[in-house]
């Protein structure tokens, strides 16, 4: 009776547990509306399947369904059937109302063509990167897609990145996905990677991807906003990957969230510190241990935080390991602000800055299709707008026997006076279908202004639809690669 009796009593106190997450899982779906979309592509046709996606799609839509959201779970969509799955859901939010939290999760292939990032259908099979933009789906279409309708919070989780598998394009596209900054879309986005931009996620070799194991852990604690689970999942990844992979996200969250609200227990203090500058950084990390100054970084996991370690810190594997983050950070920072500003003397930029990277035959590309188009302002966010090297007339061909661009060199930047009225800067260019060639005048003196093509802003109005484009004005709805924003067509 002795064991009978234990035996008992733990699968008593299991299913109290399991009754608990549930409870709070309901008491946060009762303040709000939750929703969640969840794929998981295993099954692709042309390459080989990815053994692990469909697994993590079930095990979090499990974890979504304990948290209050009511979950729709969907894997191994072609094209047009995952496409039609953002736009159903993006109604179903809509219908749900303005208090929302939208959240879609995506295990899965994921690539970056000329600076744009796309989720991959499983009846994909590309013989040139011409190819993606055709049949695959954008995921400016889908951040588009979900800020068109008003909601309290959107979260997209991508357990993507993991290498490309299709040899014909292998050898040209950039690792990774490309960088996406929230912040220069509307507020209230939260974008999780399963690794840093720019790096490739392993798919794993138990049941689930590492970033999804780590998730499907931190995610139940009770309490934590989701900036902390996201730093537990980024922290266990990096160590269950030996360091090759570190999970990264961009947030412009407004609203607090947590998976599971705080129990009956003292709640857990998770207010945002103020973020650290290099010197603080420097100053908080001196004279303490290696690794456990690498454990603070990795938790952390800002751009500050690493160019601190790297300058105080020289042992392997520590060390080399946080200088290659820190390197791969800064590139694909600079190429996120080529993307946007997408002009030729940009990508030539690029090129003289990091002139030999797995971008380069895409920037030399990007730069010979617009070496003939004039440059107009624009204003770059400055959360990316860190000194870029001008490029003076380079000599980088951009082809095998190509002919050297002629680009005449920069003008030099200077900060904008606030010298025109606010109607004067405020005004919108003229519809109709002139494009607008005047100067942008910015109210943030952090902003850098830069140049780009001209662009055609059509009536406001919020856009539910898909599209795509080749990166130097060969169409496509939306203006900047890799920024979330309003759709807008292009010359």
């Amino acid at each position: 009776m002795g064991r009978q009796g234990d035996a008992m009593r733990r699968a008593m106190l299991r299913a109290a547990a399991t009754a608990a997450s549930l409870l709070c899982g309901v008491a946060a779906a009762a303040a709000e509306s939750r929703v969640a979309l969840v794929i998981g592509q295993s099954a692709y046709r042309a390459v080989p399947a990815l053994p692990n996606p469909v697994n993590d799609a079930k095990a979090i839509a499990a974890l979504l369904g304990e948290a209050g959201f009511e979950v729709t779970e969907a894997s191994d969509l072609g094209q047009t059937e995952l496409r039609a799955k953002v736009g159903d859901f993006a109604a179903t939010v809509a219908a749900k109302g303005p208090e929302t939290v939208a959240l879609v999760f995506y295990a899965g292939h994921g690539i970056q063509v000329d600076g744009e990032n796309y989720l991959i259908p499983v009846d994909i099979d590309p013989k040139r990167e011409a190819d993606i933009p055709l049949q695959a789906v954008r995921l400016d279409d889908v951040l588009n897609t979900l800020g068109s309708v008003p909601s309290k919070s959107r979260i997209i989780m991508l357990d993507a990145c993991r290498n490309n598998p299709f040899p014909s394009i292998n050898k040209t596209t950039g690792q990774g996905l490309a960088l996406v900054d929230t912040k220069s879309g509307a507020p209230g986005t939260l974008l999780s990677y399963s690794t840093s931009p720019g790096a490739e996620a392993e798919d794993g070799g138990g049941a689930n991807s590492p970033y999804t194991t780590a998730l499907l852990k931190a995610g139940r604690e009770n309490g934590l906003k989701i900036e902390d689970t996201l730093k537990r999942v980024r922290l266990a990844v990096h160590q269950a990957t030996e360091g090759r992979q570190t999970p990264w996200e961009s947030s412009s969250l407004v609203d607090d969230f947590q998976f599971f609200t705080a129990s009956a227990a003292p709640p857990i203090d998770t207010a945002a510190p103020k973020p650290r500058t290099v010197e603080e950084w420097r100053a908080f990390l001196k004279g303490k241990p290696v690794d456990q100054a690498n454990t603070l970084i990795v938790s952390d996991g800002s751009a500050d935080a690493y160019e601190a370690f790297v300058g105080l810190y020289a042992e392997p594997p520590f060390a080399p390991e946080a200088k290659r983050w820190l390197d791969r950070h800064r590139r694909m920072k600079a190429w996120s602000r080529a993307v946007l500003v997408n002009t030729g003397s940009a990508y030539l930029a690029f090129l003289t800055e990091y002139p030999d990277s797995d971008l380069t035959a895409t920037a030399r590309k990007l730069a010979e299709r617009l070496r003939n188009r004039p440059d107009t302002a624009v204003v770059v966010p400055a959360a990316l707008a860190t000194p870029v090297v001008a490029a003076a007339a380079p000599t980088c061909p951009c082809g095998p026997g190509a002919p050297a661009l002629q680009q005449k060199a920069e003008p030099k930047k200077t900060d904008v006076k606030k010298t025109k009225s606010r109607a004067e800067r405020d005004d919108p260019p003229k519809r109709g279908g002139k494009a607008s060639r005047t100067r942008v005048y910015v109210e943030d003196e952090d902003d850098v202004v830069v140049r780009r093509p001209p662009i055609y802003d059509p009536p406001p109005g919020p856009v539910i639809q898909f599209g795509g484009g080749f990166r130097g004005g060969y169409g496509g709805p939306y203006r900047g690669g890799g920024q979330t924003g309003p759709s807008r067509g292009r010359y």
